[in-house]
């Protein structure tokens, strides 16, 4: 283990992402993980224990609609495209994949959007059993099983301020208590923050829903309105929707039906998402890792990346002022010995503390793997 105290210095700047949980991208990462919490679930239900599987393979082709002031049409279906390895068979014990896929996603449109259906999507599941070799891995002697893959987490402890504000702006623009004072914004909201030295200044693109509008008048008085509303919230410069060209009537306005872009103007893919502190960090450690949809058992990309982040929290908590971690599998080998931990911070605290937490977290796996399956661990 590397460990190396070194001076924490504030940057000049900062730049910031959140893509909102309307966006196309993070619905593709809520999708392939909810299809791996639900076969997780299926698989322990039928043999105790979670089977091989990495559904992080997933694509949302954009459908076709035309907003209109007082609602419009979708006119083509999104498509969801599912591909990725999953544990189809034991035994004389199937599994139907396609149908497992569909009810997790129609489960997670109930559960998070007021306006984009089940119908609204066409789903194409294309997911298929895994290589052997990888599976295998699984079928090791308990409390061995090994990495699926050569590959890194990495994680750091504290936000700034900045990022604290990015997850702020869209976590408020799309809560419940905003969008019962503003039904007519919709739940695709970006969030791309620019902070130089003191000032800071945040971009936002928020779908607004066609059918509470009648003309651009109302719709530019309502994108007034929610301005104001965030700037006395968070006081900094804040806009919105930049794009609009009111002049042009409909077609110059962020209007939707569904209140998301999916419908027409973009696509969403797994892993081009938030990282798994809910942000892209442009100048912080970040990990290209697609988390949704890896199985929380043995798969570094998801295991290794949560837990730098979460062993960097409890290492700021035990007297460190800042940290950064990173940590590299070696596959086949155990989750639990790393090719190489290494951890940087600033602070008070002793090395035998930093590595305690750390192998604590390792350790801890199997139950950091329960937390992900029942959703309690936030991953974009």
């Amino acid at each position: 283990m590397i460990i190396k105290k070194v001076e924490y210095k504030k940057p000049d700047y900062e730049l910031i992402e959140r893509k909102g949980l309307g966006h196309p991208d993070y619905i593709a990462d809520l999708f392939a993980e909810a299809f791996s919490r639900e076969l997780c679930k299926e698989y322990i239900s039928e043999f105790g224990v979670i089977l091989h599987h990495n559904v992080d393979k997933l694509d949302l082709v954009g459908g076709q609609a035309t907003p209109r002031f007082g609602g419009g049409e979708l006119e083509k279906k999104i498509i969801a495209f599912y591909s990725g390895r999953a544990t189809q068979k034991v035994k004389d014990v199937s599994f139907n994949l396609k149908e497992i896929a569909i009810k997790s996603a129609s489960d997670c449109l109930k559960k998070t959007f007021r306006y984009l259906k089940r119908d609204n999507f066409e789903f194409m599941v294309e997911t298929k059993p895994g290589a052997g070799n990888l599976t295998d891995m699984y079928k090791r002697k308990k409390g061995e099983i090994g990495a699926n893959d050569t590959s890194a987490g990495v994680g750091y402890w504290p936000l700034s301020k900045t990022e604290r504000i990015t997850l702020e702006v869209e976590e408020y623009l799309n809560s419940k208590a905003f969008k019962r004072r503003c039904p007519y914004t919709g739940e695709d909201i970006k969030v791309m923050t620019i902070r130089n030295r003191d000032e800071t200044r945040i971009t936002v693109a928020c779908a607004f829903i066609d059918k509470y509008f009648n003309n651009v008048n109302e719709y530019v008085n309502a994108k007034e309105e929610v301005i104001k509303d965030l700037k006395e919230k968070f006081r900094c410069g804040i806009i919105i929707n930049t794009a609009d060209k009111p002049e042009r009537g409909v077609d110059g306005c962020y209007l939707t039906i569904t209140g998301t872009s999916l419908e027409t103007g973009d696509d969403g893919a797994v892993g081009r998402g938030n990282r798994v502190n809910g942000l892209i960090t442009f100048n912080r450690p970040m990990s290209l890792e697609a988390v949704a949809g890896k199985n929380p058992v043995n798969h570094i990309g998801k295991l290794y990346n949560v837990i730098a982040f979460e062993a960097s929290k409890k290492i700021v908590e035990a007297g460190a002022k800042h940290c950064q971690l990173g940590i590299v599998s070696s596959i086949g080998k155990p989750l639990t010995e790393p090719q190489i931990m290494a951890c940087e911070y600033d602070g008070s605290i002793s090395d035998y503390k930093i590595k305690r937490i750390i192998n604590e977290e390792l350790i801890g796996i199997p139950e950091l793997t329960k937390n992900i399956v029942n959703g309690r661990i936030m991953l974009f």
